[in-house]
């Protein structure tokens, strides 16, 4: 199901920022880019990369090199965040100060419903070690995706495609036909 480009869903998908911080892997550019890019997403902000986008972020990319030709680069979070009514950051740990926890499913929703009404803004941190307590200040709420307690590190793109992709899914859910349709596609194709 693809929404209209002037509809209210594209709308709000369109005022979804993925803010990546500090990235030191451009490739990891480029995934963000292509994970946003399949679900309907095309907002990309990057705060001081190591390096800027290069031949392996748009071969990681693999299609969504314009997202990476408009990503705005910023010297700080705040510029970045600049015009945003909501800020989620997301972080593998959880953390002693208190900041509203939200599941990957509620954040998607959240973000949506905030992005009626305006601009608004998922961010991610460095590979290496998140997001810093000040910067998750400059968040509302901290998103945490479920994960193995032994191995919980999951690579900053592979965490922007598991919420894009719940985004995505939040702004279309399938519906009774929809899923009927899906079923009978799968059981009658070889």
């Amino acid at each position: 199901m693809t929404a209209h480009p002037h509809s209210p869903e594209r709308l709000a998908l369109q005022r979804i920022r993925f803010v990546l911080v500090e990235t030191t892997h451009t490739g990891n550019m480029g995934a963000t880019a292509r994970a946003m890019k399949t679900m309907g997403l095309s907002r990309l902000e990057l705060v001081n990369p190591r390096h800027p986008p290069d031949a392996e972020a748009l071969a990681r990319a693999s299609g969504a090199d314009d997202l990476i030709a408009r990503a705005g680069i910023h010297a700080s979070l705040d510029a970045a965040l600049a015009g945003c009514r909501l800020a989620v950051g997301a972080s593998a740990r959880l953390r002693s100060v208190e900041w509203p926890l939200l599941e990957p499913p509620e954040a998607a929703r959240l973000l949506l419903a905030e992005a009626e009404q305006g601009e608004v803004a998922l961010v991610l941190g460095r590979e290496s070690s998140g997001l810093t307590n000040q910067e998750l200040a400059r968040c509302q709420h901290l998103v945490h995706i479920p994960t193995d307690a032994d191995f919980s590190s999951l690579n900053v793109a592979a965490a922007a495609q598991v919420l894009a992709y719940e985004i995505r899914r939040a702004s279309t859910p399938l519906g009774p036909t929809d899923t009927a349709k899906f079923l009978q596609l799968r059981v009658t194709t070889p």
